[in-house]
């Protein structure tokens, strides 16, 4: 059946090369061809690694087509010309990379001005890419012959694929040793403070961002590669010195100092945020990822947070005048004053900062009442869940540090807590009003009136409700931080010095209602009766009303299936047997509760 329809076809390519004046484009109009190529058609290879056709290859991919050609085949050619190029077949990684005339006009693409053609850069960064992977030495010693590669990279890093291109110089490059001489040259061409320097207000958009992006990924690969060797590694310089204080502080100043914009502020804070980042990102739980313990967290260096610390009143008035932002349109109504992207970016910041846990940067945020601003706008923007997870965060951080601190003392990981020196000995004991942490939960509870805060928040949607109004969309994470406050509250090391905060606020705050209202309404002042002590007397009808139908619900349940050997032959008793019944519920409720609500609700 296979020859009697003469299935065993020849390709079409191979009929073409045996013409004698063929052409690279009618080779290219060819949809087999890039297939031919990859299973080596030595016909077809010998043909595209005449000089003339690389040279034809690599003009495709550097020089813009003739704009009067029809849209729709006008990068037909670069595309398949850049598919033959980085088909990863040997002939055409030697030829290409071992010919030096061929390098330079590719090279030549990063002398155009700026903006590059962004489909003819990709073009441009897959094939310099797949040599620096497959020919690494040679294109290497090339490109460090050239004076101005940096510069001509850095002058196009608002296209991607340039950045791209910078991020393969970083990271891929075998073997150690060569990758380590690549990453000293990378440094002695100052690549970590040219790239701080594109983050600055004057700067276009594209740039601060690609440039901001790049620092990033240099952290992250920096670390990683880091992590993944067995010995110990070799310092990398570029980590080295993105991490120094000096380049943190070029880079708040280029943030903060003269002119403020939306997308400076942006790029610099995700580059801190990154060098503050402890664990690897994917980790997404938001009480539980503060008490997973400290296996799995890596020290943050102090040099960034020296350098941070005296920032943090920036930040601060960031958040409470941000650059001005046009009113907007949203599903809910036009939100006159929006939250901003830079104003999130600082509440993410601030979440960061407190996971570290530094003693010195606690107390500056409790000077600068940071944390009763992030309040403030959690329960102004109720329908912004990115800022409201932000908070929840921080709130989060602040109350499992004691409980971390206590199991890395259990276990024996003293040096595994304290992030800067001069923080305190971790080997000595310390009572629990001394910790560092304890100012931050005083501050939270007290100044800042967390607990006051939620049930004010709780009442009025409530009401907002009961009026036929929505439920507020911050509702939500309200209930997480209500129920992480709960916690703490009822076991932990911090429990003692959290019920005495809470206990002491709300005494403060019921003190304009001691004289309307009679004693004999308070909740016993028992240790049992404290959490009760907090909500109104609704609420204890609605917990037992809940009580009495759950029980009611659960009596129903099944909660067996099939039967054991000694009961199989009483099947019909069990599955007819009546099931048990709540005969009655008894409330126990005071005459006079009704006359002593209105009052509180007034209030």
């Amino acid at each position: 059946m296979f020859w009697k329809f003469d299935l065993n076809t020849t390709s079409h390519v191979d009929k073409l090369l045996d013409k004698e004046d063929v052409t690279l484009r009618e080779l290219l109009d060819e949809d087999d061809v890039l297939q031919e190529c990859k299973a080596q058609n030595q016909k077809l290879l010998g043909f595209l690694c005449r000089q003339q056709c690389m040279e034809e290859l690599v003009s495709l991919i550097t020089q813009d087509p003739p704009l009067d050609m029809e849209e729709k085949v006008r990068f037909k050619y670069p595309n398949t010309a850049c598919e033959l190029l980085t088909c990863d077949v040997p002939q055409i990684n030697d030829r290409l990379g071992g010919d030096e005339t061929l390098l330079n006009l590719l090279y030549d693409f990063l002398d155009h001005e700026p903006p590059l053609n962004p489909l003819l850069a990709s073009f441009f960064s897959k094939t310099i890419g797949n040599l620096i992977a497959r020919k690494t030495e040679q294109v290497i010693l090339f490109l460090k012959k050239k004076d101005r590669f940096v510069s001509l990279v850095l002058q196009h890093i608002g296209t991607s694929a340039l950045m791209d291109l910078l991020l393969r110089l970083v990271s891929c490059v075998e073997p150690a040793g060569l990758r380590q001489e690549v990453l000293h040259w990378l440094n002695e061409e100052k690549i970590i403070q040219r790239l701080v320097e594109l983050i600055h207000p004057s700067q276009d958009e594209d740039r601060q961002s690609n440039a901001s992006q790049t620092l990033c990924d240099i952290v992250r690969l920096g670390r990683e590669q880091a992590s993944q060797l067995q010995e110990a590694p070799e310092p990398d310089p570029l980590l080295t010195v993105l991490e120094s204080q000096d380049c943190v502080e070029q880079l708040l100043k280029n943030m903060f100092d003269g002119d403020q914009t939306e997308s400076c502020l942006v790029s610099g804070t995700q580059v801190l945020l990154t060098l503050l980042e402890t664990r690897r990102a994917g980790t997404e739980g938001l009480v539980d990822s503060f008490s997973q313990g400290p296996e799995g967290l890596c020290t943050v260096s102090s040099s960034i947070l020296h350098g941070i610390e005296p920032r943090l009143k920036d930040f601060h008035q960031l958040l409470l005048s941000p650059p001005k932002k046009k009113a907007i349109l949203t599903t809910i109504g036009v939100l006159e004053e929006p939250l901003g992207n830079a104003r999130l970016h600082g509440a993410r910041l601030m979440a960061a900062l407190l996971h570290t846990n530094t003693p010195s940067i606690n107390q500056e945020l409790c000077r600068l009442n940071t944390m009763g601003l992030l309040l403030d706008l959690f329960f102004k923007y109720t329908w912004n869940n990115f800022l409201h997870f932000q908070v929840e965060l921080c709130i989060a951080a602040i109350l499992s540090h004691a409980a971390r601190e206590d199991r890395a003392e259990a276990s024996g990981l003293e040096g595994r807590v304290e992030l800067l020196p001069g923080s305190g000995d971790p080997e000595a004991p310390q009572p629990a009003a001394s910790r560092p942490e304890n100012t931050m939960v005083t501050h939270l509870f007290q100044k800042c009136c967390l607990v006051q805060r939620i049930l004010e928040a709780w009442e009025a949607n409530d009401h907002a409700q009961a009026a036929g109004g929505m439920r507020r969309g911050n509702m939500g994470h309200l209930t997480r931080i209500a129920n992480a406050v709960v916690q703490n509250l009822e076991r932990g090391p911090m429990q003692t010095h959290i019920s005495e905060v809470i206990r002491g606020a709300l005494v403060c705050s019921r003190g304009l209602l001691i004289p309307e209202v009679s004693t004999h309404h308070l909740h016993p002042s028992s240790e049992d009766e404290d959490m009760e002590g907090v909500f109104p007397n609704e609420l204890s009808l609605q917990q037992a009303f809940s009580e009495y139908q759950v029980q009611q619900m659960t009596a129903t349940f099944v909660d067996q299936f099939g039967f054991n050997d000694e009961e199989f032959a009483d099947q019909d008793d069990s599955v007819n047997a009546p099931f048990d019944r709540i005969a009655e519920i008894n409330f126990s409720i005071d005459a006079d509760e009704d006359s002593v609500s209105p009052q509180l609700h007034a209030h």
